[in-house]
């Protein structure tokens, strides 16, 4: 294999863009590999300065204040109705499988008694 005249050269970023980069990689709108192809970086690269951020190796460059991540939004009123109906269709149901059992035991109980209670009782 023949030698290369000239070492590979190695990327050198700034601290302020590893700052950004993580900035834009903690907004709700991206994910880590969206953040790192528009930046010509490996997400591995960001990942890891995401981690250097966490432990504090890295400064954040606005404000010291980072988004990580929105909070839920309370569900409308629509999702609370359809939410409702599923649990009363839940509790319904979990009833119905236990009267189902109840008289599967009742069933296995009379047929392991010998008592058949479709058969007239011999008792004449």
């Amino acid at each position: 294999m023949p030698r290369t005249k000239h070492a590979k050269r190695t990327w050198r970023y700034s601290e302020e863009f590893k700052a950004k980069a993580v900035e834009m990689s903690y907004q709700p709108d991206f994910l880590v590999r969206q953040v790192a192809e528009g930046l010509g970086i490996h997400p591995f690269m960001l990942s890891r300065w995401r981690k250097e951020f966490r432990e504090g190796k890295i400064k954040p460059v606005s404000n010291g204040k980072i988004i990580v991540k929105q909070e839920k939004q309370p569900p409308a009123e629509s999702e609370d109705s359809e939410l409702r109906q599923l649990r009363k269709e839940v509790s319904r149901l979990r009833k119905e499988n236990d009267l189902l059992k109840k008289w599967q035991r009742y069933l296995a109980e009379q047929k392991r008694n010998g008592l058949d209670s479709s058969r007239p009782s011999e008792k004449s």
